[in-house]
């Protein structure tokens, strides 16, 4: 594993987007797709955002004759997201219902057409929770094939490196973990899953929380299909369907779309920090201050240091992805619980930042959750203060796990980087207080705020020139998001909508130069000409999506709302 001092800039902390190169049985060149009315920004704004979570489809008579009666099923738990912590609670509940003989139908629906492919991470897998969940996974084939054997750790100079010892007792220490494809393990517990009942369901994307009248969660809708570009329905539009159950697991990942909702409606983030966000491989802050910095770019110039470039020379590019990450830690996890639902995974952020290791403890999440709904959902005489089940000791039983120790004890890595030395302050921070006293001290550090508020305007910042690709070892965006395998159907409302279609240009691009288009690993926005030649108005090519949702978080007006598209679009990572 190697690390690099931070961009030009002192950029001061890790940051947000997964960029890797790994093996791609496919490929799909199929970019821009676009189409917007034409406008003029100096008289009027375009209008961007046709979807109906903006437009709300009661008020537009394009659909007043429509059905819009939703099928209902029900199950006894419905489980958002089949990554590492949907799986395995689904997986864990299905074994404590074989254990004590009882009848439970578990749901689990994902948004992507198969299980893992929308699943990226180089992950350097710590299997606790895998054998917890499997004692036996070697014999049942797991795809971990091959054990770390040895860790380097480096800072960078512009030409050279400096090693770091790695003692024993540091996170980065890897012995006994896997280098692993972690769509390849999540395709395997999806099958695992499978043998012991649980129902899954890819391809459908959940895309509205549903409440009971007493407001607790009743479950989840999937998303209506059918939907022409601007909005109206198409004679193949298809209602979505509802799933009820007792309670509802929500794992969709980094910055979950329902988990926001869940965030407003229960108060769920009134006592922690806000969380903040990080990049593999090439860490990049999305907690950065030039609106000039490219994630791109910079991940395709740390790949010319001599050290890495050493590495990849005679290779061949053939996949490319970009994935956003949790990274703040102990004091940014929110409340877990409440009426008829829990949060697990990523999706509240259960990531170890110094290891960047969060599958194990996303696993363990998902078992823990699992654990401590059962005894509820199945009891004969359920008793329930809301018409949801409320499950508590799913929180109380983490707070006690090795999940929030391994949390509590780094809780102060991340932020300690956020002084005036810097890098090696944080370094320095680190060798004294986890090295010697394994986070004991008695403080908790604070971040600085949501990574949206730290770009500083663009007349207070200097442009940043980046050398051209050169097509062996750096490369263009647009032929990088070819090798993704993104797709969408193009003839649907842009999923990544705008609160107010007027804020791209009149704030943006007024104050920050439009650093959407930097900060997008897609090239999904792009500031363009107006047809009339007098302004500029912002173009979505949303079918370019990779889902990273780096522009939900990193938007400095918090102007962009990314919900989810019709099920099955997006990147196929295919074990990425």
């Amino acid at each position: 594993r190697v690390s690099q001092p931070l961009n030009r800039q002192r950029c001061q902390c890790t940051t947000a987007l997964l960029c890797l190169t790994l093996i791609k049985n496919h490929v799909v060149p199929q970019l821009y797709t676009h189409v917007h009315r034409r406008a003029c920004s100096s008289l009027s704004t375009p209008r961007i955002t046709t979807h109906y979570t903006i437009h709300p489809r009661d008020k537009d008579p394009r659909w007043q004759d429509i059905e819009m009666e939703r099928f209902a099923d029900e199950a006894d738990v419905v489980i958002v997201g089949g990554g590492p912590a949907g799986l395995s609670a689904a997986i864990r509940l299905k074994q404590l219902a074989n254990q004590h003989q009882k009848e439970l139908r578990v749901c689990l629906v994902e948004k992507a057409s198969q299980l893992g492919a929308h699943t990226l991470s180089g992950a350097c897998l710590e299997p606790s929770a895998l054998t917890e969940l499997f004692p036996d996974w070697k014999e049942r084939g797991a795809p971990l094939n091959t054990p770390v054997t040895d860790d380097v750790f480096s800072i960078f100079t512009e030409k050279h490196r400096i090693p770091v010892p790695i003692l024993p007792g540091l996170p980065m220490r890897n012995h006994g973990n896997y280098i692993v494809r972690l769509g390849n393990l999540v395709r395997w517990l999806g099958e695992q899953a499978e043998e012991l009942g649980v129902e899954l369901y890819p391809g459908y994307a959940a895309s509205e929380v549903l409440f009971h009248e007493d407001r607790s969660v009743k479950g989840i809708a999937t998303n209506d299909v059918g939907i022409a570009k601007d909005g109206s329905p198409k004679d193949v539009f298809e209602r979505g369907m509802e799933l009820h159950a007792k309670v509802t697991l929500f794992g969709e990942g980094c910055h979950g779309h329902l988990a926001k909702q869940l965030y407003k409606q229960f108060n769920l983030r009134e006592n922690c920090e806000p969380q903040t966000y990080a990049i593999g491989l090439k860490e990049v802050g999305l907690d950065y201050s030039n609106p000039y910095l490219s994630p791109f770019k910079e991940f395709q110039r740390w790949k010319h240091h001599p050290f890495v470039e050493s590495t990849l020379e005679g290779g061949q590019r053939i996949a490319y992805g970009a994935r956003a990450l949790n990274e703040g830690g102990f004091q940014s996890i929110p409340k877990l619980t409440f009426p008829g639902g829990l949060l697990i995974g990523c999706s509240p952020g259960f990531m170890n930042v110094p290891k960047i290791k969060g599958t194990h403890t996303a696993m363990k999440s998902g078992i823990l959750a699992a654990e401590a709904l059962f005894p509820k959902v199945t009891a004969e005489n359920l008793d329930s203060e809301t018409a949801g089940l409320h499950v508590p000791e799913y929180s109380d039983n983490l707070k006690t796990s090795s999940v929030w120790k391994e949390l509590r004890s780094v809780r102060n890595i991340r932020p300690s980087f956020h002084n005036p030395l810097g890098l090696y302050g944080g370094m320095v921070y680190t060798g004294i207080f986890y090295w010697i006293l394994r986070g004991k001290e008695p403080w908790t550090l604070k971040h600085c705020g949501i990574d949206a508020n730290q770009l500083k305007p663009a007349k207070d910042c200097t442009p940043i020139e980046y050398p051209k690709p050169d097509g062996k070892i750096s490369f263009d965006l647009l032929s990088s998001v070819a090798l993704s395998g993104t797709n969408h159907e193009g003839d649907q409302p842009p999923h990544l909508t705008l609160k107010d279609d007027s804020v791209p240009v009149a704030r943006n691009l007024a104050i920050y130069d439009g650093p959407e288009q930097r900060f997008c690993p897609a090239g999904v926005y792009e500031y363009v000409p107006v047809e009339t030649g007098d302004g500029m108005r912002l173009q979505i090519n949303a079918q370019n999506c990779v889902h990273c949702k780096t522009c939900d978080i990193k938007d400095p007006s918090q102007n962009i709302n990314w919900v989810v598209p019709e099920g099955g679009g997006g990147p196929a990572y295919n074990g990425m």
